[in-house]
Formats: structure tokens, sequence, C-alpha cells
């Protein structure tokens, strides 16, 4: 099983042809005969090599549109034959089956095709039948054949034979990487179809991804960790272009994810929208009529915490508003894109990474999400509704004015997006207050207001920025005790999902303090 092995005949049969003209006169040089099929025979045969078509190995046409070529036994009789194995040997003399060591093979586009949007059909036709089943064959033989589904591979492989076969190791790397590409690939069909039929209590789920990067560590120095990327084509942080800075961290790729989907809560066409992340919550949040505007909004909630902070933006950086961002430590800048001005400004901190991901996330769109715990993982439906599609109550005497109305739905989305317990200070467009990831919701209320005193004096206001402000819960309040703390807070309305047992009880604090309640029935906890 540890030996080398030499390559006398390779079955090419590829879909990403690059790399192939140059692997297969490499093993043609080494006295490798090839064997292939259609478009990469073609191409093999064009560049003016000797190749035979996989029809005068097995004797049959490809037939069926292509769809059977290499599901024979003159195939996988060649690629599972156990080469010390007398019966395996006589069985392949008596029906005159000739080894082949080495298969490169890579798959139809399936995952590029659902991206595509194509048809129902379309996608059908590129579930690729035979090429996994030669993957697979080659791999289980590994003793003794090297399978490569990976064009990356061609240089190694190349090199081996040169240097006298290919030794053991390499095949058993080869081996496992071909097993984890069928299962990407199957992963990636079986995920389709759950999403076709609307599957939501699939018996076997799978999960899949390409590897992005290997990370120099973790959430922690002792941690282990790499970006897998599942083919999702929703913007955000895996399918935006880094135009600068120092490669991403895991926790910076998990602080711009959460920076990036808040801020796509906003449509571009109705108000700029700034969000300034800080381990994965936000420390400050606006909307105006302009990018710069909506920055030094969300900057002035909590200044202390934007330093080394994640700003993300739902329009295009202007050239104003690359200059105010600088003017502060930043790790990461998240934008649908930037004008060339604001790039060359932020350009002159070389270490700041800037990442233009060509559009806002849909916040409607369905999709999953995964956590892991021990033994297994959790699975949901992502959260894809707002207080947009709640049907608004107010239970209070005191009906909110039009401004609190806005601010209420504005605290009310960036309550979405942040750790429970969950509460939101909101006046004038801009969060002035956040309080989160707190056991009791009355030490979120109080925290929020502790640190806007703290932004008030840092902008030379005297008293706290809640004072007159709005407020958003991501849960009711269990009793009135939360209430109490944003009217102490100096709020004058509050949003809230409602439900609790004593609902009456919090809505009469709320009559007597004069403040406005609305409740959404909708509840948006965020562990």
């Amino acid at each position: 099983m540890g030996k080398t092995v030499q390559v006398g005949r390779a079955l090419l049969s590829v879909f990403d042809k690059s790399g192939m003209v140059d692997f297969a006169t490499g093993l043609a040089a080494a006295g490798v005969d090839l064997v292939s099929t259609g478009g990469t025979h073609k191409l093999i045969r064009e560049s003016g090599l000797a190749v035979r078509e996989i029809s005068e190995l097995t004797g049959f046409p490809e037939m069926m549109d292509g769809r059977v070529k290499t599901l024979h036994p003159k195939v996988h009789g060649g690629l599972l034959a156990v080469r010390d194995n007398a019966e395996h040997l006589a069985a392949m003399d008596a029906h005159q089956i000739g080894p082949i060591d080495l298969v490169a093979v890579n798959l139809y586009p399936f995952e590029n095709t659902v991206a595509s949007g194509a048809s129902y059909d379309q996608i059908i036709e590129n579930i690729d039948i035979g090429g996994p089943a030669m993957v697979r064959s080659a791999a289980k033989n590994h003793a003794f054949v090297t399978v490569v589904v990976d064009p990356a591979d061609y240089p190694a492989i190349l090199a081996a034979i040169q240097s006298g076969g290919i030794p053991f190791e390499l095949r058993q790397k080869l081996a496992a990487k071909a097993y984890a590409r069928t299962a990407a690939y199957d992963s990636a069909i079986a995920s389709w179809f759950a999403r076709e039929i609307a599957f939501k209590d699939v018996t076997y789920r799978s999960f899949a991804g390409t590897l992005s990067e290997v990370m120099r560590y973790g959430e922690n120095p002792h941690q282990w960790a790499a970006f897998y990327k599942n083919g999702d084509n929703r913007p955000g942080v895996a399918t935006a272009s880094q135009v600068q800075g120092k490669t991403l961290s895991y926790n910076n790729i998990n602080d711009t994810d959460a920076a990036f989907e808040l801020v796509s809560e906003f449509d571009p066409a109705e108000h700029a929208a700034v969000a300034i992340i800080k381990h994965a919550n936000p420390c400050g949040v606006a909307v105006a009529a302009d990018l710069r505007t909506a920055y030094l909004k969300a900057l002035r909630t909590d200044p202390v915490s934007a330093f080394g902070g994640i700003v993300a933006t739902n329009r295009e950086i202007d050239a104003e508003t690359a200059s105010e961002i600088v003017k502060v430590f930043t790790e990461v800048i998240v934008a649908p894109s930037a004008t060339m001005e604001a790039q060359a400004i932020i350009a002159a901190k070389k270490n700041l990474r800037l990442l233009l991901a060509g559009g806002v996330a849909d916040p409607k769109a369905e999709g999953l999400t995964v956590k892991s715990v021990a033994g297994g993982l959790l699975v949901q439906g992502r959260d894809n509704r707002n207080v947009d599609d709640c049907e608004l109550k107010v239970v209070t005497k005191r009906q909110p004015s039009a401004q609190e109305l806005t601010d209420l739905k504005l605290a009310a989305k960036v309550a979405k997006h942040v750790k429970s317990n969950a509460i939101i200070y909101v006046k004038d467009g801009a969060t002035v207050g956040i309080g989160a990831g707190q056991m009791s919701r009355v030490d979120s209320a109080r925290v929020a207001h502790r640190k806007s005193i703290d932004a008030a004096q840092a902008a030379g206001i005297e008293g706290a920025l809640t004072q007159g402000s709005v407020v958003a819960s991501d849960a009711f309040f269990p009793f009135a005790d939360g209430l109490e703390a944003l009217v102490e807070a100096g709020a004058r309305a509050v949003i809230q999902p409602g439900g609790s047992m004593r609902d009456d009880e919090v809505i009469a604090a709320a009559d007597a303090a004069d403040i406005a309640m609305v409740m959404t029935g909708m509840r948006h906890f965020r562990h």
C-alpha cells in the first residue's frame, strides 16, 4: 500500500480545462498512454498529442447526450482492480480490462449553474454522474491509482512522475481531497433539492464549502481556523473583493459579516446608512441624507468602542466619508463600492482593509444559519423579517409622533442585529445608546444609558444622549422594571414585541409615564 507507483495509462475527463494541455503534454512525455472524453479529447488531440477516445477503450460509443460514456466495466474495472490480488488480475485478463493508473476529473459546474439562475432542467443536466463515479472508484483504490480533481495539483503530480513515480502519501492526500470534493458536490445538489421542494425536516442534512484561506488562528491564538465559501452569491464578506489591507482574520470576517448584514436592512435608495461594529455588536448605527453625516452620527453613539472597529455602509463611499473614517483607527471598511478618490484616501492607511461587495444583501432573502453544538448542528431559517413586515399596534394612550415612529423603526431594525438581551436607544436617525448581551433586560437598559452619558461628555453635551429618545427591545418586558429603566434614561417612546403575561402592567407603567408604546408581535433574539 505504501509503495510508489508508476503511471502507464491516464484517463482525462474535465470540464475545467485550465492547465490540461500542459498536464497532458507532461504525461505524454513520460510515456503515459492517454485516454479521454468529449471536449477534453478534442483539446488534447488538437494540441498534437496522441490520445484515444473513451469509446475505443470501452467498445461502446458515448450515448444519451453524453449521459453514458464512462459508466463501463472497462473503466471502473481498470480503476478498482487491486493490482496484487490474483483473482482481480485474472478477471482483468479474462475480460480484457486494462489498468488505469491515473484519473483527472473535475465535475460539471452544478454550483455555478444554480447560481446563474438557470432553469430546473438545465440544473438537472449539470448533475454529473460519471465524473463522481470515476473519482470515487479511483480514490477508493488509491493504493494503486492516483486521482486528481483540482488543476492546481497537476504540477505536483508531474514532478512526482518525473522523479520516479507517485508516492503513497501524495495519492492518499489526493484521494482525501477527491472524496471531499464529491461530498461537497452532492451536498450542493441535496441542498438545492431541499430548497426546490421546501424541505424543512430533511432527514439527512449536509453543508459544504470551498477553502478560501487558512488563517493564522481563530477567535484566539490557540485555535485553528479557516474560511470556507459555500457558493452563495449573497453580497457580503464572502463575495466582496478586497482592494487593500492585511489579510482578514477570523474575527474580522465575523464582525464584517455582522456589520454588512445590519446596513443591508436599510434601502440605499431611501437613505444612507452606516454601522460601526465591535465584537459582532453595533456600537453605532445611523441613517442620513448623505454618508458622511450618517457616519458622524453613528460615531457619536460610542466613539470609544468604535476604535478598532468595522465600518459598513449601504452606499458607495465618497471622499468626504473616507476622510472622516480614516481619522479613527478602523480594522475593516465594507461597502457596495467606493470612488477612486475615496480609495486613494483609504490607501494611505496601508493596513486598513477595504472590501467592496458590489451591492447590499437582500434582508428578506431566505437562507439558513448553522451553529455547532456538542454532537450536532442547530439549523434554522435566516431571520429575514423586520419591523416593516409587522402590523404595528399602539397600545398606550399617547401616540408616537411621526419622527418618533421613524426612529422606533430604525431602533427595531438595529435591535435585530444586537446580541440579546438588546436595548437600543435612538434619536433623530441615530443610535444614542446600545445595551447588548446582558442577562437582564434592565441591565441592558442601564448599560446603554451609562454609555450614552459617556458619549455626551465626549461630545461636550450635558446629561445623556438618551434624553428624549425612543427605544427598541428585541423581546418583551417580563416586568415593568425594564420599562421604568428606560423612562429614567429619558425615553419618550418604546417599541417591543409584546406577549408577556404582564403586558398590562407594562402598558400601565408606560401610560403613567406618558410615553408611547408600540407592539410588533415579532421577537428578534440573537444568541
